[in-house]
């Protein structure tokens, strides 16, 4: 009898982390994130560095992926890759090794865009984890954008705000860097928010119309604050860090549930779903929750495995795309710019 399963290898290699899973019939075989450490010492993101590092990590990730799916490469039914956003550098190494290993095992190849997945992560098939209802309003915000989408279906999405400068990770790691933390800023920034007072200190809420975001405004209000403080007490960052941090992060909090209750109001859609690196964030994750009791809205939150770059999240698109037989061939190119 012919197996009815379908597996998809999921290939993510858009930015720092090469990533490979496998998913049968839309759950989680394999999940695995090889992450670039030797970007912390930079402060940033190295784009040569990370597409050699890629070139070293694919192989094995993909191997691995493999290996711990309990099948063989001969298994699997398609193959899904990350065409964009990214790094090209980065991007040109998952996209070959995708093309190359599709047309030497002649199964179907799938192009996925990095930011669908951050949404569609919420239809991983898991148990206890309910998914969104279409349509619903997905919230993306990661090192590299800020955007509010509304979600008619898995192919239709309409990007109804963005940030107009900075991404919020982006202003994460750059008020990590004024408050002296290592690269990246934005996890330690949550952890020390925890123990401060968010009303602390007060820093500016830029005034952008309709749904946009702009965190420049923001950036600028903490560097001058600082700078202002330090020439009265050298040693302000230090005393103050935990209030520091928790005010920031109080104001990022504040700008994001502002202009997702804007949308909710213009849309008349109260389902909520957020995706994204910064989607693990605590003070943003505990307003999300709070926010189905007080406004009536049903929130949906990844599990913490699912916010990062990962390659599970590609692998559930390539599984909904294959279904839907959205096929590429070998003439397909990686796009650092790829709009939803």
């Amino acid at each position: 009898m012919v197996s009815q399963n379908i597996y998809i290898l999921g290939i993510e290699s858009s930015c720092d982390d090469t990533a490979a899973a496998v998913l049968c019939n839309g759950k989680i075989k394999s999940n695995i994130v090889a992450t670039q450490k030797i970007h912390e010492e930079y402060g940033g993101v190295v784009p040569e560095l990370a597409s050699r590092a890629h070139q070293q990590n694919i192989v094995p990730v993909i191997d691995q992926a493999i290996k711990k799916a309990g099948i063989t490469k001969e298994d699997l039914t398609a193959i899904a890759f990350t065409r964009g956003p990214g790094l090209m550098g980065s991007l040109l190494v998952g996209t070959s090794f995708a093309k190359s290993m599709a047309m030497a095992l002649q199964i179907p190849l799938i192009e996925v865009n990095h930011m669908q997945a951050h949404l569609l992560a919420h239809f991983i098939e898991e148990e206890n984890f309910e998914k969104p209802n279409f349509p619903f309003l997905g919230l993306t915000i990661s090192g590299g954008h800020t955007q509010i989408v509304k979600i008619t279906d898995f192919f239709e999405m309409e990007v109804i705000g963005e940030t107009l400068d900075d991404a919020v990770g982006e202003a994460y790691d750059k008020c990590g860097k004024m408050l002296n933390l290592p690269y990246p800023g934005g996890p330690l920034i949550d952890r020390y928010a925890q123990d401060g007072d968010p009303k602390a200190f007060v820093f500016a809420k830029p005034n952008v119309k309709n749904l946009d975001f702009s965190f420049s405004g923001l950036k600028t209000s903490v560097l001058y604050f600082i700078q202002k403080q330090e020439k009265l007490n050298p040693n302000f960052v230090e005393e103050n860090l935990k209030d520091l941090c928790a005010s920031f992060q109080f104001t990022v909090v504040k700008i994001l549930m502002d202009k997702l209750k804007k949308a909710v109001k213009q849309t008349g859609i109260k389902e909520i779903a957020i995706g994204g690196g910064v989607s693990a964030n605590s003070g943003i994750r505990k307003a999300l929750t709070e926010a189905q009791s007080k406004f009536g809205w049903k929130t949906y939150i990844p599990k913490f495995e699912y916010t990062t770059d990962n390659a599970a999240m590609i692998a559930i698109v390539g599984h909904y795309k294959y279904l839907d037989k959205q096929f590429v061939d070998a003439s397909i190119t990686a796009k650092a710019r790829y709009s939803l």
